[in-house]
């Protein structure tokens, strides 16, 4: 797969690289930087009035002393349509004296079979194993 050389076609190379399944829906966070409390909250509140499909959260960043406001969307990790949203809520975040600081993905989805939860607890090991 091709992606242009900018930091969100790096980004999904990467994700490729690691085996990520660029084609299926995934959780997509997308950082909303603030310098003051209010000005996130105020973002935040804003938001929520939107007819925003996705969860959000607010966070104090000790290292930036900076506050964030996360949004995190369902969707297909495809190029164009980050590029779109990124372009969107930053001109949102603007509005209230913000920027957007990029998007990422946990590097373990729901659906991970890794960390899948089967209930297998009483399982006991044999020779046919391979876990």
């Amino acid at each position: 797969m091709q992606f242009p050389d900018d930091d969100n076609g790096q980004m999904l190379a990467a994700m490729a690289d690691a085996g990520i399944d660029l084609t299926q829906p995934l959780e997509v966070d997308f950082f909303l930087v603030f310098d003051d409390q209010r000005d996130a909250e105020s973002a935040m509140e804003a938001l929520t009035q939107t007819e925003l499909q996705g969860e959000l959260e607010l966070n104090f960043d000790e290292e930036s002393t900076k506050w964030e406001v996360i949004v995190c969307l369902q969707m297909v990790p495809e190029y164009a349509a980050l590029v779109a949203k990124e372009t969107e809520l930053n001109s949102f975040a603007q509005e209230f004296d913000g920027i957007s600081d990029g998007w990422g993905v946990m590097q373990h989805q729901h659906g991970d079979d890794e960390f899948a939860d089967d209930d297998d607890d009483d399982h006991e090991c044999s020779e046919h194993c391979h876990h």
